[in-house]
């Protein structure tokens, strides 16, 4: 079955929260700590254990360790000469993990960096010359879709976008891609656009879904997802974090257990038709474990989408 054929898509849990509780060496860090991706490199077990858990608690996509494999993020730990070698590792490792288990996929992930374009802080054309090689990476590498998340700008976001389709098109490749934004708190992206610009600027590129994760829990993003569900033709992605986070005792800490977790998104799939879910930060895999359960043999509602 291929993965577009499938009702419900239950992308994986949180990778950086949940590395946080691993027990991690400062040898393995290689004195780059925070830069999860170099994990690909210095200390695959960590990450393929973090798949394997993924994977046993009902995940059917897997998103490659590459949220920030990129040369403009990886530059920061003069890291940036090995964007190829992170990104083939990433993939390598996730299909290890799934070795010959059937219905499981590896989603190439591309973060949004740590410079805006609309904020002055890169320039369009090397901002798309950085993710044109971290794509190509993926894709030679062989994953089954690819995931631009946590856009925060929508020049960001387009620039992203045209440089996913021309990789494509360069490689010969007919993959899916999804876009996920990040909408905060007071409604809109970091630098101001609403659900319904983000929406009227992606409509002209085939993609395979449009949706929201990162910043706040699923409660935040009802409204955005309602706004979807009438005006988005392809099929919706939620990926929350548990919950909106909070500060318990000097830590950061995510409130929603794994069963309201759950509950809230089933309310996503059954009332406003989505059709693939997963979590974004703090989220474990008992919270995956929860979601799979709660959705088994679930069917997302029939939406009615106006223009």
């Amino acid at each position: 079955m291929k993965l577009t054929d499938i009702p419900i898509l239950i992308f994986d849990g949180a990778c950086g929260t949940n590395l946080q509780l691993y027990d991690i060496s400062q040898a393995e860090w290689q004195g780059c700590e925070g830069c999860n991706e170099l994990l690909n490199l210095s200390a695959p077990h960590h990450i393929h254990r973090l798949h394997a858990s993924m994977l046993a608690a009902g995940a059917m996509v897997l998103e490659t360790n590459t949220f920030g494999a990129s040369s403009v993020v990886l530059a920061e730990y003069g890291l940036q000469d090995k964007v190829r070698e992170i990104n083939m590792k990433a993939v390598e490792i996730a299909r290890s993990a799934i070795s010959d288990r059937e219905n499981a996929f590896i989603a190439g992930s591309v973060g949004p960096g740590t410079k805006l374009p609309s904020l002055g802080h890169i320039d369009v054309d090397s901002l798309k010359s950085s993710t044109s090689e971290q794509i190509a990476a993926l894709l030679d590498a062989g994953v089954d879709c690819l995931i631009i998340e946590t856009c925060q700008d929508m020049l960001q976001t387009k620039t992203a976008m045209i440089a996913a389709f021309e990789m494509l098109e360069s490689a010969g490749l007919t993959l899916p891609v999804l876009a996920s934004v990040t909408i905060e708190q007071q409604g809109t992206m970091l630098v101001g656009s609403d659900i319904a610009a983000v929406v009227a600027t992606l409509e002209p590129f085939p993609l395979f879904s449009l949706g929201l994760n990162c910043a706040t829990g699923p409660q935040d993003m009802v409204s955005h997802v309602h706004y979807l569900s009438r005006h988005w033709p392809g099929r919706i992605s939620v990926i929350p974090n548990q919950g909106m986070p909070e500060v318990v005792d000097g830590k950061t800490h995510y409130p929603l257990t794994p069963e309201d977790f759950a509950e809230q998104m089933w309310r996503f799939v059954t009332r406003q038709g989505v059709s693939i879910v997963g979590g974004c930060c703090g989220t474990s895999p008992t919270h995956i474990a929860a979601l799979a359960t709660r959705l088994e043999d679930v069917i997302p509602v029939q939406r009615e989408v106006t223009a």
